[in-house]
């Protein structure tokens, strides 16, 4: 049973940064999708950030260039480092994984994606004020 856990949620001023961890357990990097997708209120979901099996990252327009999504596959954990933060940064933040997705190739895994990985964690939330 796949279990993902986040942590490292709060609150920050304009301009600061937060990192992001998620501790999964019942799935396996090397055959995973992995991602991290964000909820602010009355918004759709919005995927944020993918990795794939091989390391390759996606992001979506809004944060590249200050959000980096990374994974440890001897620990099991997908971190997001955030930088920047801006006030619509503010969400719910949520680890995601699609367990065997990162087997099926073709952009499966990009972030566009995320939103339908599937299995969730119960989110952590990041509130950026102005």
């Amino acid at each position: 049973q796949v279990h993902l856990v986040e942590s490292g949620g709060g609150s920050v001023q304009a301009g600061g940064s937060l990192r992001l961890s998620c501790a999964a357990s019942g799935v396996t990097f090397s055959s995973a999708c992995m991602g991290w997708v964000r909820q602010a209120p009355g918004k759709e979901r919005e995927g944020v950030a993918a990795i794939n099996i091989d390391g390759t990252t996606t992001y979506a327009d809004s944060v590249k260039g200050r959000f980096t999504i990374t994974q440890d596959k001897a620990k099991n954990t997908l971190d997001l480092q955030m930088i920047g933060l801006k006030p619509e940064d503010t969400a719910m933040y949520y680890c995601a994984t699609d367990p065997w997705g990162g087997l099926i190739g073709g952009g499966w895994c990009d972030v566009h994606r995320s939103v339908d990985f599937g299995t969730w964690g119960q989110g952590t939330q990041v509130t950026v004020s102005s």
